[in-house]
Order: structure tokens, then C-alpha cells, then sequence
């Protein structure tokens, strides 16, 4: 399924070579300016989308011919210096702005920079409420449904933890567990947590949270919370239920330091699919994770963009081609990975959009 996701996202742009238009020689040359500002660079799974989104890019040049200059600032955890970053963006020239915010709440100067100076603008990952994206028609979102990933962590917590007697460390029949949470308010982490737990005990499992605490995304956070996790429960903890994968990776840390033997340590579940969240799969440290598609987002985000930047009417690429919802969404679904089929994943994640050359169209700054 997510193979034939991704084959007809790129389905247009492979007819459109097939069809003759792709690497031609143009009297004159177009380019598209994109610019891309992150809420932190350092997000091991926005790295990852960026790093797809640039070797689409050039995959997409090589297949039309029109040049496509991209351009990713980091926002370092600022709303106010993405705000700036995009109009520094708008006065450069970019004919589309992808925007992670770092504030969901907080859209509206970027909104009103971009109408003024008619500049679309495609928000991405993290997702704003819906009565902002409506206040424009050139705003658009990708993204993942947030419900799916917390319903895929939720079935794998569930069968691992009744697939074998031990994971009930006391017997009592209830599964204890800690969570492991995102921001404090942001929509994901509350959404991914509620979902996951709820169906934790849909499936069946009598669950008891002992706990939480928030790191904020972050492995290095999660590690120090999670190491005092530890210290208040030890091994009454059979579950660890992670918001995404860093903060997984983070709690392994904190037990491979802790006195708890690893054959004695809890469930740990994660959200993303991240190159080092499949290999902690791999090697037995993580039950699972809910893969977020970055390679589709990418791709739908870079389409979407080239589109709206109107350079190449020529190209075959048109709005149709793209999978939006309501006019304004793309969200693609997430997928279920475990040690039976992580290695499909971990080959996939090392592949490239067919017709890469290198990024060196690629600007990074901060």
C-alpha cells in the first residue's frame, strides 16, 4: 500500500518524461524559488523530510528542465524569527514558502505577508486549525493524520504486551505505563497519546499509568525525564509509550544506564520511523513504531509547490495530480512497523528519487 501511495505521487512527473517533455532544452529557462523555514533543524524527522524534499527537487529539475532553487532557514524554535525569516524569503524572490511552524496558534503575520505580497504558502508537519488555513485561499497543509499514528501505537503496545507473559513483569494482569509526550499542548502529542491508550485498552489490555512527562520532542529530554521516570518506578514500568521516536531512543538511553537488565526492560513503542528509530527495531530495543511518511510528504509538498509557483505550464503537472482534501489538505497515512518487516523499511529509507543528481541547488542557513 504505501509503495502505491508513493508510485502515484510520482506517477505524473514519470508520464511527463515518458511523454517526452522531461530534460528538454528550453529556449528559456525557468526557475521556481522555494523556501523552507523548520521550527527546529535538529528534529531527526524533519532532517529527514528536508533531506527528501531536496533530492525530489532535483530529481523534478532533471525530469522538466525547469530549475528549482530551494532555500531552508532554521527558525530554532522562534516564532518571531520564523516570522522574519519568511518575509526575508518573500523579499528574495521565492514564488512558494513551506512553513513548519513553530507556534500551530501562531500563523496570522505569516498569513498576512504572504496575501499582501500574493506568495502561497504550504504549511507542513505541524499542523495550524483549520479556521486559519481558511482565511486565505493560496494556504495549504501536509501532513499526517495525527489519529492514525496513536491508534498504530496503541496496536502494537497491545499485542506485544499480550503476546507473551513476561511483559507483565507482576502478573497482576494490568499493563503499568509512562508516556513519554511532546509539547505541552500541541495538538499531536495530545492526540497521539489519547488514541494510543485508548486503544491500548480497546484491544483488551487492563492499563494503569503511573506517569508522564514532557521532553518536547527531544531524545536528550527524554532521557533525563525518563531516567527519573525510573527512579520513582523502577520495574513496575512494563510500558513505555513514546510520542515519536526520538523520545524513544531517549528512554533507551536512560535504560542502558540504569541497573535494569535488558531482558527486564518494558515495552517501548514509538511514533515516525526514523532512520534510528527502524534501527532500534532492528536490534530489538523498540517493539515497533507508526511510520510517518516523510517520502510521500515530501514529495507532495515539492509537487504542490511547483504547481502553485505557475513557472511550468508545460510540464503536465497540475493541481489534479495531487492528492488535496477540501481544496487544502494532503495527508498521508501511517504505517505499521515491527521487527517482521523493518527491513523493508530500513531498505526503503535508503533509496532516492529516481533521476537524483546532487542538491548543490540547495541552500541551507539558520
Amino acid at each position: 500500500m504505501r509503495k502505491r501511495m508513493l508510485a502515484v505521487l510520482l506517477a505524473s512527473v514519470t508520464a511527463c518524461s515518458l511523454g517526452g517533455c522531461a530534460g528538454k532544452k528550453k529556449d528559456t529557462v525557468q526557475t521556481v524559488k522555494i523556501g523552507l523555514t523548520l521550527y527546529d533543524q535538529y528534529d531527526t524527522f524533519i532532517s529527514e523530510l528536508v533531506s527528501w524534499f531536496n533530492a525530489s527537487a532535483s530529481a523534478l529539475e532533471e525530469e522538466t528542465g525547469t530549475a528549482i532553487n530551494v532555500e531552508v532557514v532554521d527558525a530554532a524554535g522562534s516564532q518571531t524569527t520564523q516570522n522574519e525569516q519568511v518575509k526575508s524569503l518573500i523579499e528574495k524572490g521565492c514564488d512558494v514558502i513551506c512553513v513548519n511552524l513553530v507556534d500551530r496558534t501562531e500563523p496570522t503575520t505569516i498569513t498576512d505577508m504572504a496575501e499582501k505580497n500574493d506568495v502561497p504558502i504550504i504549511f507542513f508537519n505541524r499542523e495550524l486549525v483549520a479556521e486559519d488555513l481558511e482565511r486565505w485561499e493560496k494556504l495549504y497543509y501536509v501532513g499526517a493524520d495525527a489519529f492514525g499514528s496513536g491508534i498504530i501505537e496503541g496496536e502494537l503496545a497491545a499485542e506485544t504486551f499480550q503476546s507473551d507473559p513476561k511483559y507483565d513483569k507482576n502478573g497482576d494482569g494490568i499493563c503499568q505505563y509512562v508516556v513519554l509526550e511532546g509539547e505541552a499542548g500541541h495538538q499531536d502529542a495530545i492526540v497521539r497519546t489519547e488514541y494510543s491508550v485508548n486503544t491500548l485498552v480497546e484491544k483488551g489490555v487492563k492499563a494503569e499509568k503511573l506517569g508522564y512527562a514532557i521532553a518536547n520532542w527531544k531524545r536528550a529530554q527524554a532521557q533525563t525525564k525518563m531516567t527519573t521516570l525510573l527512579e520513582q518506578y523502577g520495574e513496575r514500568i512494563e510500558l513505555i509509550l513514546a510520542n515519536n521516536d526520538d523520545m524513544a531512543l531517549g528512554a533507551i538511553d536512560a535504560l542502558k544506564v540504569s541497573e535494569l537488565p535488558k531482558d527486564e526492560w518494558p515495552i517501548i513503542v514509538g511514533i515516525d520511523g526514523t532512520d534510528v528509530g527502524l534501527g532500534a527495531i532492528k536490534n530489538g530495543e523498540m517493539a515497533g513504531t507508526a511510520y510517518n511518511d516523510k517520502e510521500g510528504q515530501a514529495e507532495a509538498m515539492l509537487k504542490l509547490a511547483f504547481v502553485l509557483s505557475e513557472k511550468d505550464p508545460d510540464s503536465g503537472l497540475t493541481l489534479e495530480d495531487i492528492p488535496l482534501q477540501d481544496e487544502k489538505y494532503v495527508r498521508m497515512p501511517y504505517y505499521r512497523v515491527t521487527l517482521d518487516n523493518v527491513e523493508e523499511y530500513v531498505e526503503w529509507s535508503k533509496k532516492k528519487p529516481d533521476g537524483v543528481g546532487t542538491t548543490e541547488n540547495t541552500e541551507i542557513t539558520e
